[in-house]
């Protein structure tokens, strides 16, 4: 089964086209990784993904759901998304587990009275992200590396079945994104985990439970596949205009920058 099939998907906007002619599919539980340049339509593309933005042609399809004759709200609850949008939206004051709990409404903040089952569920989530001693800990004044474990731990509440990560990495030093990754990758190996793409700049971030990358430029599909086809240098080369090696060490990609005259 395919969690997102995207057919012929054009968005536009002041004239300007910012997806072209995308047809793109993940198959359930085929994790994958969006790379791209700054600019290549990533976000856009996440957006038509989750609902939020309306494609201007071309046909969607999340979990089984056509746009245009399914409740998109009630669609949208399925969908986990975490991103820096999030982020500077949540109460800095409320505590860990109101702002888990909060996923159930998808809101930013508690709205209504939740049961104690549905607490529970939160203070399953955070465990599951391995921040459960923080429940009780003001969101504000956690590390940038907490609020991202307990965002996620708000995107799981509801149990989505597709988990959308909108570069989760962006200002962890290095220690605090290694732990993060290793997480993700015990999160995705469990049997009930939500199909995961993770969106990034970074191929030293694909781990190994990551089945299918995707990557972009200018609006477009440039390639897609698996790791060992699509992590190569004339691919990634291609994608950010600069011709650059790729070398897998250790289960870990890396890639360098080939001197370039400018």
């Amino acid at each position: 089964m395919n969690v997102v099939e995207l057919s012929g998907v054009c968005f536009e906007r002041g004239g300007r086209d910012i997806l072209k002619d995308i047809t793109w599919a993940i198959q359930s539980r085929a994790h994958c990784a969006l790379l791209g340049p700054n600019g290549s339509g990533k976000t856009t593309l996440l957006k038509v993904i989750t609902g939020y933005e309306w494609a201007t042609h071309g046909a969607v399809k999340v979990l089984g759901k056509r746009f245009g004759s399914c409740n998109l709200p009630a669609l949208r609850k399925t969908i986990g998304w975490v991103s820096a949008a999030v982020e500077t939206r949540m109460p800095p004051r409320d505590t860990a587990l109101r702002i888990a709990a909060s996923g159930f409404e998808a809101s930013f903040g508690l709205y209504r009275r939740l049961t104690r089952r549905e607490f529970g569920r939160a203070r399953d989530a955070l465990a599951s992200m391995g921040v459960d001693h923080l429940s009780e800990r003001p969101y504000g004044r956690l590390s940038q590396g907490e609020q991202q474990r307990v965002l996620i731990a708000r995107a799981l509440v509801p149990d989505p079945a597709l988990l959308v990560l909108d570069e989760p990495c962006v200002g962890l030093d290095p220690v605090a994104r290694a732990d993060f990754l290793d997480d993700l990758g015990r999160l995705a190996s469990e049997p009930e985990a939500p199909t995961l793409v993770y969106v990034t700049h970074h191929i030293e971030e694909v781990g190994p439970w990551i089945r299918q990358v995707a990557v972009m430029k200018q609006g477009t599909i440039l390639a897609t596949g698996t790791p060992e086809t699509v992590l190569t240098g004339p691919v990634l080369g291609e994608a950010f205009s600069r011709p650059c090696t790729v070398t897998h060490d250790g289960g870990q990609y890396r890639l360098k920058l080939d001197s370039h005259n400018r």
